[in-house]
């Protein structure tokens, strides 16, 4: 089946929406453009802001990514105020064909044609071919998907799932306290919880609560970066380092999980705006602490995904082939 052009495309996120344009089959992703989510009463809002400001025509058919698991017509987000039916947004759009699809899905689909120069390598050897890929990334959520080869002739398929909202395990005594600090707030205690912008928050929070210091008001995950890579503070440091422990112990479940010998890929907002610090933190080391199965977990690769634009608007493209 061939699925009309010109396309609208998209990925939405709980703090931005990216939308791009496919004109035909032989052309590129063009007029990128992301929009703040806040702005807008609605993604129908968003999209139709999208097309007036780029002076685009009438798209036939639309493929978009969300953070939100897609489990019928319904889409009610997880983390932005966003709601709407799939069907009654295809009419209103006048799309021959709209497919919805959960945002790491659509990463997921466009990992194998992600450029060398836009991931950057955390240690392990060398990716097998045709093997599982695995797929995590931080941002205003936790997303987490990954890739299934299904025959010899490269053909994948991905992984639909909501492994963000796994419970997190403390491996140590201060994780501990952290976690269950945060579990008298928040009741369960999800990787989420903590692998997100508002996770890093909450670790650095907890941290003072621990020291007895006073609370203080954070602007966001941004000020604590600052805080702790331009002006050392310790505590923020303290943070970004049990974060990313944290980050490196959900990545390891997640590689032993689906056999990822193909690789373990990081995306979303937040850890590519670390690498320079990241490469040397613990995540290495708590991505391969699985007792008996840490030699399996050395040779798995594991790269940042670090390109100017997301590479999910090329999955969400794909879905629709």
């Amino acid at each position: 089946m061939t699925i009309a052009f010109p396309r609208l495309l998209g990925d939405v996120g709980g703090t931005n929406a990216r939308f791009g344009w496919q004109t035909n089959d032989r052309s590129g992703i063009e007029h990128v453009l992301v929009l703040p989510c806040a702005a807008h009463e609605s993604l129908e809002a968003a999209i139709r802001t999208y097309l007036s400001l780029k002076n685009l025509p009438q798209p036939r058919a639309g493929a978009l990514g969300i953070a939100n698991p897609v489990t019928g017509d319904l889409i009610r987000m997880t983390n932005h105020h966003w709601s709407f039916s799939i069907s009654e947004m295809q009419r209103n759009l006048g799309l021959v064909h709209l497919n919805v699809i959960n945002d790491f899905t659509a990463l997921a689909l466009a990992l194998p044609s992600i450029p060398p120069e836009n991931l950057v390598q955390v240690g392990g050897a060398v990716a097998q071919a045709r093997a599982p890929k695995a797929l995590i990334g931080a941002g205003t959520g936790l997303g987490v998907s990954g890739l299934l080869p299904i025959d010899a002739h490269d053909h994948w398929v991905p992984i639909a799932g909501e492994g963000g909202h796994v419970t997190l395990a403390a491996q140590n005594d201060t994780e501990y306290r952290v976690i269950e600090l945060i579990r008298q707030r928040d009741g369960h205690v999800s990787a989420e919880r903590v692998l997100s912008g508002q996770g890093l928050i909450d670790l650095y929070l907890a941290l003072r609560q621990l020291k007895q210091e006073q609370p203080v008001d954070v602007a966001g995950a941004a000020e604590i970066t600052a805080w702790a890579l331009q002006n050392k503070d310790p505590l923020a440091l303290q943070s970004m380092a049990m974060f990313a422990g944290f980050l490196g112990s959900v990545a390891g479940d997640l590689a032993l999980t689906i056999g990822a010998r193909g690789g373990v890929y990081i995306g979303g907002g937040i850890v590519p705006r670390w690498l320079g610090w990241f490469e040397t933190s613990n995540f290495r080391e708590r991505f391969e602490a699985k007792g008996r199965f840490s030699t399996y977990l050395k040779e798995i690769p594991v790269w940042v995904i670090n390109a100017q634009e997301s590479p999910a608007l090329l999955g969400a493209a794909r879905s629709l082939a």
